[in-house]
Protein backbone atom coordinates (compact mmCIF):
# COMPACT_ATOMS: atom_id res chain seq x y z
CA UNK A 1 0.00 0.00 0.00
CA UNK A 2 1.28 3.43 -0.96
CA UNK A 3 0.51 6.68 0.85
CA UNK A 4 -0.03 9.63 -1.49
CA UNK A 5 0.09 13.40 -0.89
CA UNK A 6 -1.82 15.65 -3.31
CA UNK A 7 -0.79 19.29 -3.60
CA UNK A 8 -3.72 21.66 -4.22
CA UNK A 9 -7.17 22.39 -2.87
CA UNK A 10 -9.68 22.71 -5.71
CA UNK A 11 -12.16 20.64 -7.68
CA UNK A 12 -9.38 19.17 -9.80
CA UNK A 13 -7.56 17.91 -6.72
CA UNK A 14 -10.77 16.45 -5.28
CA UNK A 15 -11.30 14.56 -8.57
CA UNK A 16 -7.72 13.24 -8.43
CA UNK A 17 -8.22 12.20 -4.79
CA UNK A 18 -11.49 10.38 -5.55
CA UNK A 19 -9.86 8.53 -8.45
CA UNK A 20 -6.77 7.57 -6.43
CA UNK A 21 -9.00 6.33 -3.61
CA UNK A 22 -10.34 3.68 -6.01
CA UNK A 23 -6.88 2.13 -6.35
CA UNK A 24 -6.34 -1.02 -4.24
CA UNK A 25 -2.69 0.05 -3.96
CA UNK A 26 -3.41 3.39 -2.27
CA UNK A 27 -3.18 3.44 1.51
CA UNK A 28 -3.51 6.83 3.18
CA UNK A 29 -4.31 9.97 1.24
CA UNK A 30 -3.03 13.39 2.30
CA UNK A 31 -3.70 16.81 0.78
CA UNK A 32 -2.13 20.29 1.10
CA UNK A 33 -4.16 22.40 1.69
CA UNK A 34 -7.27 20.44 0.58
CA UNK A 35 -10.86 21.51 1.19
CA UNK A 36 -13.94 20.27 3.04
CA UNK A 37 -14.74 17.62 0.43
CA UNK A 38 -11.20 16.29 0.15
CA UNK A 39 -11.05 16.14 3.97
CA UNK A 40 -13.73 13.43 3.88
CA UNK A 41 -11.29 11.00 2.21
CA UNK A 42 -7.86 12.46 3.01
CA UNK A 43 -5.91 14.07 5.85
CA UNK A 44 -5.61 17.77 4.99
CA UNK A 45 -2.99 20.18 6.24
CA UNK A 46 -3.28 23.98 5.98
CA UNK A 47 0.06 24.75 4.29
CA UNK A 48 0.63 27.06 1.32
CA UNK A 49 1.30 25.19 -1.92
CA UNK A 50 4.22 27.61 -2.42
CA UNK A 51 5.88 26.90 0.96
CA UNK A 52 8.23 24.19 -0.28
CA UNK A 53 10.11 23.80 2.99
CA UNK A 54 6.91 23.35 5.01
CA UNK A 55 5.66 20.79 2.47
CA UNK A 56 8.92 18.85 2.75
CA UNK A 57 8.79 19.01 6.56
CA UNK A 58 5.25 17.62 6.44
CA UNK A 59 6.44 14.75 4.24
CA UNK A 60 9.36 14.03 6.60
CA UNK A 61 7.22 13.85 9.73
CA UNK A 62 4.20 12.03 8.28
CA UNK A 63 3.68 8.28 8.32
CA UNK A 64 5.64 7.53 5.16
CA UNK A 65 4.45 9.39 2.06
CA UNK A 66 5.41 7.35 -1.01
CA UNK A 67 4.34 9.78 -3.75
CA UNK A 68 3.51 13.47 -4.10
CA UNK A 69 1.14 14.58 -6.89
CA UNK A 70 1.68 18.26 -7.71
CA UNK A 71 -1.51 19.47 -9.39
CA UNK A 72 -1.64 23.33 -9.54
CA UNK A 73 0.25 25.51 -12.02
CA UNK A 74 2.04 27.88 -9.61
CA UNK A 75 4.07 25.30 -7.62
CA UNK A 76 4.87 23.42 -10.85
CA UNK A 77 6.17 26.61 -12.49
CA UNK A 78 8.16 27.45 -9.35
CA UNK A 79 9.86 24.03 -9.34
CA UNK A 80 8.22 22.03 -6.55
CA UNK A 81 8.75 18.76 -8.45
CA UNK A 82 12.45 19.61 -8.93
CA UNK A 83 12.75 20.52 -5.23
CA UNK A 84 11.14 17.31 -3.99
CA UNK A 85 12.97 15.07 -6.46
CA UNK A 86 16.33 16.50 -5.38
CA UNK A 87 15.43 15.56 -1.80
CA UNK A 88 14.63 11.99 -2.80
CA UNK A 89 10.84 12.35 -2.79
CA UNK A 90 8.92 10.57 -5.56
CA UNK A 91 6.89 13.31 -7.28
CA UNK A 92 4.42 13.33 -10.17
CA UNK A 93 4.40 16.40 -12.40
CA UNK A 94 6.67 18.27 -14.79
CA UNK A 95 9.83 20.12 -13.79
CA UNK A 96 9.92 23.92 -13.84
CA UNK A 97 11.69 23.80 -17.21
CA UNK A 98 8.95 21.60 -18.68
CA UNK A 99 6.20 23.68 -17.03
CA UNK A 100 7.33 26.68 -19.10
CA UNK A 101 4.95 25.29 -21.73
CA UNK A 102 2.29 26.88 -19.53
CA UNK A 103 4.09 29.40 -17.34
CA UNK A 104 5.38 31.44 -20.29
CA UNK A 105 3.04 31.98 -23.23
CA UNK A 106 5.89 33.58 -25.19
CA UNK A 107 8.03 30.46 -24.62
CA UNK A 108 5.17 28.24 -25.81
CA UNK A 109 4.48 30.35 -28.88
CA UNK A 110 8.17 30.39 -29.85
CA UNK A 111 8.25 26.60 -29.34
CA UNK A 112 5.25 26.12 -31.65
CA UNK A 113 6.77 28.44 -34.25
CA UNK A 114 10.08 26.56 -34.15
CA UNK A 115 8.50 23.13 -34.57
CA UNK A 116 5.79 24.14 -37.08
CA UNK A 117 2.91 23.41 -34.74
CA UNK A 118 -0.22 25.21 -36.00
CA UNK A 119 -1.28 28.14 -33.80
CA UNK A 120 -2.53 31.71 -34.09
CA UNK A 121 -0.20 34.37 -35.51
CA UNK A 122 1.26 36.44 -32.66
CA UNK A 123 3.66 39.08 -31.40
CA UNK A 124 5.21 39.51 -27.93
CA UNK A 125 5.61 42.93 -26.26
CA UNK A 126 7.18 44.07 -23.00
CA UNK A 127 6.81 47.76 -23.87
CA UNK A 128 3.35 49.27 -23.29
CA UNK A 129 3.60 52.00 -25.94
CA UNK A 130 4.79 49.58 -28.62
CA UNK A 131 1.94 47.20 -27.77
CA UNK A 132 -0.59 50.04 -28.02
CA UNK A 133 0.79 51.15 -31.39
CA UNK A 134 0.54 47.57 -32.66
CA UNK A 135 -3.08 46.90 -31.61
CA UNK A 136 -4.21 50.22 -33.09
CA UNK A 137 -3.11 48.94 -36.49
CA UNK A 138 -4.59 45.43 -36.21
CA UNK A 139 -7.98 44.08 -37.29
CA UNK A 140 -10.32 43.22 -34.41
CA UNK A 141 -11.38 41.19 -32.49
CA UNK A 142 -7.91 40.42 -31.18
CA UNK A 143 -6.61 38.32 -28.26
CA UNK A 144 -4.38 39.79 -25.54
CA UNK A 145 -2.74 37.42 -23.06
CA UNK A 146 -0.65 38.09 -19.97
CA UNK A 147 2.55 36.15 -20.60
CA UNK A 148 2.68 34.43 -17.20
CA UNK A 149 0.26 32.50 -14.98
CA UNK A 150 -3.00 34.27 -14.14
CA UNK A 151 -5.30 31.51 -12.81
CA UNK A 152 -6.90 31.03 -16.22
CA UNK A 153 -8.12 34.63 -16.28
CA UNK A 154 -5.25 36.43 -18.03
CA UNK A 155 -6.85 36.46 -21.48
CA UNK A 156 -8.84 39.34 -22.98
CA UNK A 157 -10.69 39.19 -26.29
CA UNK A 158 -11.11 42.82 -27.29
CA UNK A 159 -13.58 43.92 -29.95
CA UNK A 160 -11.97 47.23 -30.94
CA UNK A 161 -8.81 49.29 -30.52
CA UNK A 162 -10.15 51.21 -27.51
CA UNK A 163 -10.86 47.94 -25.63
CA UNK A 164 -7.39 46.68 -26.56
CA UNK A 165 -5.69 49.79 -25.18
CA UNK A 166 -7.73 49.53 -21.98
CA UNK A 167 -6.78 45.85 -21.60
CA UNK A 168 -3.09 46.58 -22.18
CA UNK A 169 -3.24 49.38 -19.61
CA UNK A 170 -4.87 47.06 -17.05
CA UNK A 171 -2.35 44.28 -17.63
CA UNK A 172 0.92 46.12 -18.25
CA UNK A 173 0.55 49.41 -16.36
CA UNK A 174 -1.95 48.70 -13.57
CA UNK A 175 -0.66 45.20 -12.76
CA UNK A 176 -4.04 43.48 -12.96
CA UNK A 177 -2.29 40.09 -13.09
CA UNK A 178 0.85 41.07 -11.19
CA UNK A 179 4.19 39.95 -12.63
CA UNK A 180 2.35 37.73 -15.10
CA UNK A 181 1.54 40.85 -17.11
CA UNK A 182 4.98 42.45 -17.42
CA UNK A 183 4.91 41.23 -21.00
CA UNK A 184 1.98 40.28 -23.23
CA UNK A 185 1.30 38.02 -26.18
CA UNK A 186 -1.03 39.54 -28.77
CA UNK A 187 -2.65 37.01 -31.10
CA UNK A 188 -4.98 36.89 -34.05
CA UNK A 189 -8.52 35.90 -33.08
CA UNK A 190 -9.36 32.34 -34.14
CA UNK A 191 -12.91 31.14 -34.74
CA UNK A 192 -14.12 27.58 -34.41
CA UNK A 193 -14.85 24.99 -31.74
CA UNK A 194 -12.58 24.79 -28.70
CA UNK A 195 -11.55 21.32 -27.52
CA UNK A 196 -9.43 20.27 -24.56
CA UNK A 197 -7.16 17.23 -24.77
CA UNK A 198 -5.27 16.12 -21.68
CA UNK A 199 -2.44 13.66 -22.25
CA UNK A 200 -0.22 11.56 -20.00
CA UNK A 201 3.44 11.94 -20.99
CA UNK A 202 6.57 10.22 -19.65
CA UNK A 203 9.08 12.01 -21.88
CA UNK A 204 9.15 9.17 -24.43
CA UNK A 205 5.48 8.24 -24.86
CA UNK A 206 2.40 10.45 -24.96
CA UNK A 207 -1.11 9.04 -24.51
CA UNK A 208 -4.14 11.30 -24.98
CA UNK A 209 -7.10 11.02 -22.62
CA UNK A 210 -10.72 11.28 -23.78
CA UNK A 211 -11.70 14.66 -25.23
CA UNK A 212 -13.55 17.36 -23.34
CA UNK A 213 -14.83 20.90 -23.82
CA UNK A 214 -15.14 23.59 -21.18
CA UNK A 215 -17.14 26.79 -20.83
CA UNK A 216 -14.87 29.69 -19.83
CA UNK A 217 -17.25 32.68 -19.80
CA UNK A 218 -19.12 33.48 -16.59
CA UNK A 219 -22.65 33.68 -18.00
CA UNK A 220 -25.01 31.78 -20.29
CA UNK A 221 -24.44 32.10 -24.01
CA UNK A 222 -20.68 32.52 -23.51
CA UNK A 223 -21.11 36.07 -22.20
CA UNK A 224 -19.30 37.89 -19.42
CA UNK A 225 -15.69 37.79 -18.22
CA UNK A 226 -13.36 34.82 -18.61
CA UNK A 227 -13.23 32.54 -15.58
CA UNK A 228 -11.23 29.49 -14.58
CA UNK A 229 -14.13 27.50 -16.10
CA UNK A 230 -17.87 27.29 -15.34
CA UNK A 231 -18.41 23.71 -16.49
CA UNK A 232 -17.33 21.07 -18.95
CA UNK A 233 -18.46 17.99 -20.82
CA UNK A 234 -16.84 14.90 -22.31
CA UNK A 235 -16.56 13.81 -25.06
CA UNK A 236 -16.45 16.82 -27.37
CA UNK A 237 -18.50 16.27 -30.53
CA UNK A 238 -16.08 18.58 -32.34
CA UNK A 239 -13.27 16.07 -31.77
CA UNK A 240 -14.16 13.73 -34.63
CA UNK A 241 -11.88 10.89 -35.76
CA UNK A 242 -10.65 13.10 -38.60
CA UNK A 243 -9.82 15.90 -36.15
CA UNK A 244 -8.19 13.39 -33.78
CA UNK A 245 -5.92 12.12 -36.58
CA UNK A 246 -4.96 15.68 -37.55
CA UNK A 247 -4.26 16.53 -33.89
CA UNK A 248 -2.05 13.49 -33.49
CA UNK A 249 0.00 14.04 -36.65
CA UNK A 250 0.28 17.86 -36.67
CA UNK A 251 0.26 18.73 -32.98
CA UNK A 252 0.68 15.95 -30.41
CA UNK A 253 3.60 14.02 -31.95
CA UNK A 254 5.47 17.18 -33.10
CA UNK A 255 5.07 18.60 -29.57
CA UNK A 256 6.68 15.52 -28.02
CA UNK A 257 9.42 15.50 -30.65
CA UNK A 258 10.02 19.22 -30.06
CA UNK A 259 10.33 18.70 -26.31
CA UNK A 260 12.80 15.89 -26.90
CA UNK A 261 14.80 18.04 -29.34
CA UNK A 262 14.96 20.80 -26.70
CA UNK A 263 16.20 18.31 -24.12
CA UNK A 264 13.07 18.81 -22.02
CA UNK A 265 12.00 15.58 -20.28
CA UNK A 266 8.28 16.25 -19.83
CA UNK A 267 6.77 13.88 -17.27
CA UNK A 268 3.23 14.54 -16.14
CA UNK A 269 0.05 15.76 -17.80
CA UNK A 270 0.29 17.94 -20.91
CA UNK A 271 -2.91 19.82 -21.75
CA UNK A 272 -3.64 20.89 -25.31
CA UNK A 273 -6.17 23.70 -25.66
CA UNK A 274 -7.26 23.37 -29.28
CA UNK A 275 -9.34 25.34 -31.77
CA UNK A 276 -10.94 23.39 -34.60
CA UNK A 277 -10.95 26.05 -37.34
CA UNK A 278 -11.86 26.09 -41.03
CA UNK A 279 -8.08 25.98 -41.65
CA UNK A 280 -7.53 22.93 -39.48
CA UNK A 281 -6.77 22.20 -35.83
CA UNK A 282 -4.62 24.80 -34.05
CA UNK A 283 -3.19 25.15 -30.53
CA UNK A 284 -4.72 27.89 -28.39
CA UNK A 285 -2.47 27.11 -25.42
CA UNK A 286 -0.59 24.43 -23.54
CA UNK A 287 -1.03 23.70 -19.83
CA UNK A 288 1.43 21.60 -17.86
CA UNK A 289 -1.12 19.86 -15.62
CA UNK A 290 -4.68 18.53 -15.37
CA UNK A 291 -7.18 21.18 -16.49
CA UNK A 292 -9.93 22.44 -14.20
CA UNK A 293 -12.87 21.72 -14.68
CA UNK A 294 -11.97 19.28 -17.51
CA UNK A 295 -10.48 16.85 -14.99
CA UNK A 296 -13.90 16.58 -13.34
CA UNK A 297 -15.38 15.05 -16.51
CA UNK A 298 -12.32 13.15 -17.76
CA UNK A 299 -11.18 11.27 -14.63
CA UNK A 300 -14.65 9.88 -13.77
CA UNK A 301 -14.51 8.10 -17.15
CA UNK A 302 -11.08 6.54 -16.41
CA UNK A 303 -11.24 2.78 -15.82
CA UNK A 304 -7.50 2.14 -15.36
CA UNK A 305 -5.83 2.49 -11.95
CA UNK A 306 -4.63 6.12 -11.74
CA UNK A 307 -1.80 5.29 -9.32
CA UNK A 308 -0.52 2.72 -11.80
CA UNK A 309 -0.50 5.38 -14.53
CA UNK A 310 1.28 7.91 -12.30
CA UNK A 311 3.97 5.34 -11.45
CA UNK A 312 4.43 4.45 -15.13
CA UNK A 313 4.85 8.14 -16.03
CA UNK A 314 7.45 8.73 -13.30
CA UNK A 315 9.37 5.58 -14.28
CA UNK A 316 9.24 6.23 -18.04
CA UNK A 317 7.25 3.10 -18.88
CA UNK A 318 3.94 4.58 -19.99
CA UNK A 319 4.10 2.48 -23.18
CA UNK A 320 3.56 -0.64 -21.03
CA UNK A 321 0.20 0.55 -19.66
CA UNK A 322 -3.13 0.06 -21.42
CA UNK A 323 -5.40 2.97 -20.46
CA UNK A 324 -9.12 2.28 -20.74
CA UNK A 325 -12.13 4.59 -20.60
CA UNK A 326 -15.85 4.31 -19.93
CA UNK A 327 -18.04 4.83 -23.01
CA UNK A 328 -20.32 7.03 -20.88
CA UNK A 329 -20.46 10.79 -21.37
CA UNK A 330 -19.89 13.19 -18.47
CA UNK A 331 -21.06 16.71 -17.66
CA UNK A 332 -19.92 18.92 -14.78
CA UNK A 333 -21.59 22.17 -13.69
CA UNK A 334 -19.62 24.63 -11.57
CA UNK A 335 -21.42 26.33 -8.69
CA UNK A 336 -19.74 29.66 -8.04
CA UNK A 337 -20.04 32.45 -5.50
CA UNK A 338 -22.13 35.41 -6.64
CA UNK A 339 -19.95 37.97 -8.39
CA UNK A 340 -17.26 35.47 -9.45
CA UNK A 341 -14.75 35.99 -11.07
CA UNK A 342 -14.52 39.67 -10.07
CA UNK A 343 -15.63 40.10 -6.43
CA UNK A 344 -17.40 37.63 -4.17
CA UNK A 345 -18.05 36.92 -0.50
CA UNK A 346 -16.90 33.89 1.48
CA UNK A 347 -18.50 32.05 4.36
CA UNK A 348 -22.00 31.36 2.96
CA UNK A 349 -23.52 28.23 4.59
CA UNK A 350 -24.08 25.35 2.14
CA UNK A 351 -26.95 22.85 2.34
CA UNK A 352 -26.93 19.64 0.29
CA UNK A 353 -30.22 17.78 -0.03
CA UNK A 354 -29.25 14.21 -0.95
CA UNK A 355 -28.60 14.61 -4.70
CA UNK A 356 -28.71 11.25 -6.51
CA UNK A 357 -26.46 9.81 -9.22
CA UNK A 358 -24.00 12.72 -9.15
CA UNK A 359 -20.46 13.20 -7.92
CA UNK A 360 -19.92 16.41 -5.97
CA UNK A 361 -16.38 17.68 -6.18
CA UNK A 362 -15.59 20.43 -3.69
CA UNK A 363 -13.53 23.39 -4.91
CA UNK A 364 -13.82 26.40 -2.61
CA UNK A 365 -15.33 24.97 0.60
CA UNK A 366 -14.39 24.87 4.26
CA UNK A 367 -15.76 23.61 7.56
CA UNK A 368 -16.15 26.69 9.76
CA UNK A 369 -17.52 26.29 13.31
CA UNK A 370 -18.79 22.84 12.34
CA UNK A 371 -20.66 24.13 9.28
CA UNK A 372 -19.91 23.64 5.56
CA UNK A 373 -19.42 27.09 3.98
CA UNK A 374 -18.25 28.64 0.71
CA UNK A 375 -14.56 29.57 0.69
CA UNK A 376 -13.70 30.53 -2.87
CA UNK A 377 -14.94 31.75 -6.24
CA UNK A 378 -15.70 28.31 -7.60
CA UNK A 379 -17.41 26.39 -4.81
CA UNK A 380 -18.41 22.97 -6.16
CA UNK A 381 -18.55 20.91 -9.34
CA UNK A 382 -21.62 18.72 -9.85
CA UNK A 383 -20.69 15.85 -12.19
CA UNK A 384 -22.93 13.23 -13.79
CA UNK A 385 -22.23 10.29 -16.10
CA UNK A 386 -24.75 8.81 -18.53
CA UNK A 387 -24.83 7.20 -21.99
CA UNK A 388 -25.28 10.63 -23.64
CA UNK A 389 -24.35 14.22 -22.83
CA UNK A 390 -28.04 15.18 -22.87
CA UNK A 391 -28.86 12.58 -20.20
CA UNK A 392 -25.81 13.54 -18.13
CA UNK A 393 -26.88 17.22 -18.31
CA UNK A 394 -30.31 16.46 -16.88
CA UNK A 395 -28.86 14.45 -13.99
CA UNK A 396 -26.21 17.09 -13.24
CA UNK A 397 -28.72 19.96 -13.17
CA UNK A 398 -31.05 17.97 -10.92
CA UNK A 399 -28.06 17.65 -8.59
CA UNK A 400 -27.42 21.41 -8.86
CA UNK A 401 -30.98 22.10 -7.66
CA UNK A 402 -30.29 20.11 -4.47
CA UNK A 403 -27.37 22.30 -3.41
CA UNK A 404 -28.12 25.71 -1.95
CA UNK A 405 -26.12 28.67 -0.69
CA UNK A 406 -26.73 32.40 -0.76
CA UNK A 407 -25.88 34.11 -4.10
CA UNK A 408 -25.28 30.76 -5.84
CA UNK A 409 -24.14 31.44 -9.40
CA UNK A 410 -24.03 28.91 -12.25
CA UNK A 411 -24.57 28.60 -15.97
CA UNK A 412 -27.70 26.82 -17.20
CA UNK A 413 -26.27 25.90 -20.63
CA UNK A 414 -23.33 23.62 -19.83
CA UNK A 415 -23.19 20.86 -22.42
CA UNK A 416 -25.48 22.73 -24.84
CA UNK A 417 -22.63 24.12 -26.90
CA UNK A 418 -22.11 20.98 -28.96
Amino acid sequence: MKNVLIIGGGGREHAIAVQLKKSPEVGKLYCIPGNAGIAEIATCKEISVMDFQAIYDFILYSEGIDMVVVAPDDPLAAGLVDYLTEKGVRAFGPTAEAAQMESSKSFAKAFMNKYNIPTAAYKVFDDFKQAVAYVQQQPHPIVIKADGLALGKGVVISQNAAESVEALSDIMENGKFGDAGTSVVIEEFMTGKEVSILAFCDGKTIVPMVSSQDHKRAFDGDRGPNTGGMGAFSPSHAFTQEVANEFRENIMIPTLQGLQAEGIDFKGVLYFGLMVTADGVKVVEYNARFGDPETQVVLPRLQTDLLEIFNAVIDGRLSEIKIEWSPNAAVTVVLASGGYPIAYEKGMPITIDNPENVIIYHAGTKIFSGELVTWGGRVMDVTALAPTIEEARKIAYTGVSRIQFEKKQFRTDIGNNL
